[in-house]
């Protein structure tokens, strides 16, 4: 197998995030590939930006990693000057500034998302190009345009957090089985004002659906 020098280290990857009535649900998977080879299948890629604001990334792991390192860095500086936790919208401002700014040489698209006590749970999208969005519930990622039609029929609002934990592990399951670079195990963060809650799904126990003959 012959690599190209330069090649890139990417985050081929299903990522996702929902919001519930208190908090909010993230969702990943933890393949990192470089070109047809694994690189990493056990990655960690909901990365934490303050106490109760999380990231998902995909696309380039080093474009992703940086981009996390300015926003929490200024994060617990805009925090320290208010003296109380900052809003996860102000995050996700962040991330769609830096994003923006620097579309020609990124490839980076996040999903920010975490609980504030001024609006409760919140997700906000920043797609490659800098857009931000905020949704009830996003998916990013190669995998993730394997299972918009699953997403959108599945969704309902007022979801619990059980509910949403397994919306999130369904939909998941289902982008990895058809995405190849996609794969390993998923992990799962759920948000709200107690806390943050870590759990993860490995490889043996992912909801199976029909795969084919």
């Amino acid at each position: 197998m012959e690599f190209k020098v330069g090649q890139g280290v990417s985050l081929g990857t299903s990522i996702m995030a929902v919001e519930y009535n208190g908090g909010v649900v993230m969702g990943a998977d933890s393949r990192t590939t470089t070109g047809s080879y694994i690189a990493n299948r056990v990655t960690n890629k909901i990365t934490p930006i303050h106490d109760r604001i999380f990231c998902c990334r995909s696309g380039s792991a080093a474009d992703t990693q940086a981009i996390s390192d300015y926003v929490k860095y200024y994060l617990q500086m805009h925090a320290a000057e208010l003296g109380e936790m900052p809003e996860t919208k102000t995050a996700a401002t962040l991330f769609q500034m830096l994003c923006y700014n620097n579309k020609n040489n990124l490839m980076a698209g996040i999903i920010c998302a975490g609980w504030d006590k001024f609006n409760g749970g919140s997700v906000y999208n920043i797609p490659l190009g800098g857009s931000i969005v905020r949704q009830p519930f996003a998916i990013g990622g190669s995998g993730s345009t394997y299972i918009y039609g699953y997403c959108d029929a599945t969704y309902k609002p007022g979801m619990t957090k059980e509910e949403c934990e397994t919306f999130v592990k369904n939909s998941l399951a289902l982008a990895m089985a058809r995405d190849g670079s996609s794969g390993g195990v998923i992990r799962l963060v759920t948000i709200n004002e107690h806390g943050v809650e870590r759990k993860m799904v490995p490889g043996n126990e992912l909801p199976r659906f029909y795969e084919g003959i």
